[in-house]
């Protein structure tokens, strides 16, 4: 019988790499905050909402290339190693459908934009920003589909270089082309979307030249077998769910923020969008963490160990709740300090003042998110994405929203009462998850067809 340390130890292993890659995406939303902030309000709440708006382009086939991380330790698990890279290729064509998409969409960004209560500033800015961004579509999805892929694997570092080198170049581009130093032109906000999409697409191209020289001890077997549509219509069959289950999140958070929020003026946006940057910190490393554990758990079910799923979700879970308690306590101590990283330089703490005790309610939700987040990837490792899908839009659409529209429309709840709100809907979430996995029902779930081992 193994140790109690021997699951945390492989967990911590896989972890380690993808906690550094997460944390890499979450650097370069703080950075693009940071290094705009100087131009004013309106400029950060452009880069910061336009952010967070690019990734409502993203999130669905992001979450859908996710699911090629739980067939590859799947298959792992069953000792198919050598059927693995087609797998790769599947990820690769909904990256590229999905580039196409983005491409047919930046006509209709202004439109759509001019649908909103945002400034006349802050709407032109951020039109430039997401144009920008869009033609980085491929390149991110990209990026998931293959770090996933060598996830999967059992190899968490490539994705983990890919992140840096992504957030070392968009720093740097941020630096040169926002204000055009060493006689760069001076873009503004449209320079922070350049650095990011010029990042992305160096990031992934690492990967890409990784999975062809097969770096990163991918099968050496060409493709893994024929591709075919069945197999892809598989993936999509299970991916898409996941897809859906965090577009459909994304989106109800993209209406309270777009439509419930906007109106509330720019400094609060701005204040808002701050907040959410520095939760990134917090969430994308727990964020590794469960997806490490989703890929331990995968492969227990791939060798057919199902009961060793919930020993790895137990240690998963502990992970993950320390660390974002531990965030959690640094919001409440000293939100100040932290959002003063983002006050415009010379300006009165208007941003600080306002995003304070946002800041301080948001540590209410970390342990909340912890449950999700461990128990959402478990559960998409296993195959159980439709569930989760269905919770998350019931959840999102029947409470969160129209609660969020009441409590800040119509009970001038302001900003707190919108936190508090998102506070709700993450609790409740996490008891949804919690009902799910106890339920069993994803032990009877067949990801891998018979026929591929």
């Amino acid at each position: 019988m193994s140790s109690p340390a021997a699951p945390l130890r492989a967990l911590l292993a896989l972890a380690m790499p993808m906690v550094l890659a997460r944390a890499t995406q979450a650097v370069i939303t703080f950075a693009d905050a940071i290094q705009v902030k100087h131009l004013g309000a309106g400029a950060l709440a452009a880069t910061a909402t336009g952010g967070l708006n690019l990734l409502g382009f993203v999130i669905l086939p992001m979450g859908t290339v996710f699911i090629v991380q739980s067939f590859v330790a799947q298959l792992v698990g069953r000792g198919a190693r050598d059927e693995a890279p087609r797998f790769a290729w599947y990820g690769l064509a909904i990256a590229a459908i999905s580039a196409v998409l983005a491409l047919a969409t930046i006509p209709a960004v202004t439109t759509l934009l001019g649908l909103t209560s945002y400034s006349p500033y802050v709407q032109a800015e951020m039109s430039a920003y997401i144009e920008i961004r869009l033609l980085s579509v491929g390149a991110i999805v990209g990026i998931e589909a293959l770090g996933n892929w060598y996830g999967g694997l059992g190899n968490t570092w490539m994705q983990m270089v890919a992140g840096i080198i992504a957030m070392v170049v968009n720093i740097l581009c941020n630096w040169l082309l926002i204000d055009g130093n060493l006689g760069f032109p001076a873009l503004g906000v449209a320079g922070a979307a350049w650095a990011s999409t010029i990042a992305s697409w160096l990031g992934f191209l690492f990967l890409a030249i990784g999975f062809a020289r097969r770096w990163g001890g991918a099968p050496r077997s060409g493709t893994g077998g024929a591709l075919s549509r069945h197999e892809l219509l598989r993936v999509a069959r299970f991916g898409l769910p996941n897809g859906l289950n965090w577009f459909l999140e994304f989106a109800a958070f993209q209406l309270f923020v777009n439509v419930v929020l906007a109106g509330l003026g720019d400094e609060t946006v701005a204040a808002l969008n701050v907040v959410l940057a520095v939760n990134s910190i917090s969430f994308m490393p727990a964020f590794g963490l469960a997806s490490a554990g989703a890929i331990l758990a995968a492969q227990a079910i791939g060798r057919g160990a199902r009961e060793a799923v919930w020993p790895q979700v137990k240690v998963t879970l502990a992970c993950t709740a320390a660390w974002m308690c531990a965030i959690g306590g640094l919001y409440l101590v000293a939100p100040g300090t932290v959002l003063r990283w983002f006050e415009e330089p010379g300006k009165s703490g208007d941003l600080v003042a306002i995003g304070t005790s946002m800041l301080a309610i948001s540590a209410a939700w970390q342990i909340f998110d912890a449950i999700c987040l461990t128990l959402a990837e478990t559960l998409r490792a296993a195959g159980d994405t439709a569930w989760t899908a269905g919770a998350r839009l019931l959840l999102a659409w029947v409470v969160f929203v129209p609660s969020a529209i009441v409590v800040v429309t119509y009970l001038d709840g302001g900003s707190i009462g919108a936190m508090l709100c998102l506070v709700g809907y993450i609790a409740l979430l996490a008891l949804a998850l919690a009902y799910r996995f106890r339920s069993g029902a994803w032990r009877r779930i067949e990801l891998i067809e018979p026929k591929l081992v």
